[in-house]
């Protein structure tokens, strides 16, 4: 089950049951149909529990709000996500919260599962049963990890039953405990009374600090200097490579920007703020030391709260808020990747203007193009003609609409990054860049493919492609 999360929209979708969710309420005959077998009545305990025993009957979970967890060691976001629900687990247990968690192990040998278990405070499915493991996987339609499936005691309501337990925990922690409706209802009116109340000056300030800092870093600039400005939240990071490649393009696009604002007049202005996530402080002043913009304080407890309050799963991210103080658009940095400076002030209206441009622009491309450093013919595609979201094989950046899309391999191309070849030299400069389509292949939606049929193909791909286009998420340093 994929549930797409967007603060900008109706919130009903935070909540969600499988299609094919029974309902039914959780008593000890369900509970031992559901996570045992004909062979095991039991779950194993965790490895750092003392206790006589290192397992638990199935049973004893009656009453309970159920976990079911399915992640792997092998793959990075699920060893990120198992750190935040630690500490959430164990934060709701030592106040007595009726809470368990039931591991389901996607690694692929007994080692890999045990070294991951180590860790774990709660229980799992045994590896070597890995037919109650496919079970569950084919009950919640689990098309990728880390994916946590909430169940509540009393499963008497398909709405009140199962949720995307990854996104709740990472948006709301402990506050999400019980997952009932009401809960989640009761958090997202006060979630939308924060966004309809929201300003510069409350998202950046707060009761020990009203400034931001400039370069020098000993420069206090007032938050309220940005009011009436176009600002955007540059959320990122020293160690993070894609962060690294992409702020000086932002930086080129942002003095392009202010200077076209000065030229046309009339006091509009577009300023930015960098959020850190960077680990040491030197660090933080030497990747801050290279921006011409304004920065939130190492380490300000400001910076933690906004990636919450935006829900903001990676980083390079770049949230835009408008004059007035509201939310333009988490996606700055895709319509910055896309249009370049024409992407401001990247409102609504100015991105359906530039999509119908690009639409014109198309109509002139050639249906077919041969591409150096790949041996395949591409072919012009859009969203309604087999296209849409993608990472450009050639600028590594991301990219929307229309595409030039290797029918055979996936391989996919801005419209911009296409350098036209004849097929021979096409071939003759694909052998010579030696580029593996493996290698480029990193979106979310080939991974969920891959692991639908195969967790080892995934796992390869995922491998392969981090060694060379490494995704680094904001929650790695959760």
């Amino acid at each position: 089950m994929k549930v797409e999360m967007n603060l900008d929209n109706d919130s009903n979708n935070l909540v969600q049951a499988p299609t094919n969710g029974d309902s039914e309420k959780l008593s000890p005959s369900t509970l031992s149909s559901l996570l045992g077998s004909k062979d095991r009545d039991y779950l194993l305990c965790s490895t750092a529990a003392a206790a006589e025993t290192d397992q638990v009957k199935i049973s004893d979970l009656e009453g309970k709000v159920i976990g079911i967890y399915f992640s792997a060691n092998w793959y990075p976001p699920c060893r990120n996500f198992n750190r935040v629900l630690i500490g959430v687990y164990e934060q709701l247990k030592s106040n007595g919260s009726n809470f368990e968690i039931v591991f389901v192990s996607s690694d692929e040998d007994l080692d890999a599962f045990n070294s991951y278990r180590e860790n774990m405070p709660w229980l799992s499915i045994p590896f070597s049963d890995l037919e109650t493991k496919k079970a569950l996987n084919r009950k919640y339609d689990v098309e990728s990890i880390p994916c946590l499936v909430i169940l509540q005691p009393d499963n008497t309501k398909d709405d009140d039953t199962y949720y995307d337990g990854v996104e709740l925990i990472y948006r709301y922690g402990v506050d999400a405990f019980p997952f009932t409706k009401e809960k989640l209802d009761e958090l997202r009116r006060e979630e939308k009374r924060k966004h309809d109340s929201q300003t510069v000056t409350n998202l950046l300030t707060n009761p020990e600090r009203d400034y931001l800092l400039d370069q020098t870093i000993t420069r206090k600039v007032p938050v309220d200097s940005l009011k009436g400005k176009t600002v955007g939240l540059y959320l990122s990071a020293q160690w993070c490579m894609p962060c690294v490649e992409f702020t000086p393009k932002l930086i080129s696009i942002y003095q392009k920007i202010k200077q076209a604002l000065q030229e046309k007049g009339g006091g509009e202005d577009f300023e930015i703020v960098f959020v850190s996530n960077d680990r040491d402080q030197s660090s933080f002043e030497s990747y801050f030391g290279t921006m011409p913009w304004l920065a939130l304080p190492f380490r300000d407890p400001t910076a933690r709260t906004l990636a919450k309050y935006f829900d903001v799963q990676w980083i390079p991210c770049l949230i835009i808020i408008g004059p007035d103080g509201k939310t333009v658009t988490k996606q700055g940095r895709n319509l910055i990747n896309l249009y370049q400076e024409n992407a401001y002030p990247f409102t609504d209206a100015k991105v359906e203007s530039l999509e119908k441009e690009m639409e014109e622009a198309a109509k002139s491309l050639p249906r077919s193009e041969y591409h150096a450093g790949h041996r395949h013919l591409l072919t012009l595609v859009s969203e309604g003609s087999g296209g849409g979201p993608f990472i450009c094989c050639d600028c590594d950046e991301q990219g929307s609409g229309w595409a030039y899309q290797c029918l055979e391999c996936g391989y996919e191309v801005h419209p911009r990054c296409i350098r036209a070849v004849t097929p021979q030299s096409s071939i003759e400069d694909r052998i010579q860049l030696d580029l593996s389509p493996q290698l480029r292949d990193v979106s979310h939606e080939r991974f969920s493919a891959d692991m639908a049929t195969s967790p080892i193909l995934a796992r390869n791909h995922a491998n392969e492609a981090s060694s060379k286009f490494p995704f680094f998420f904001i929650r790695n340093n959760s």
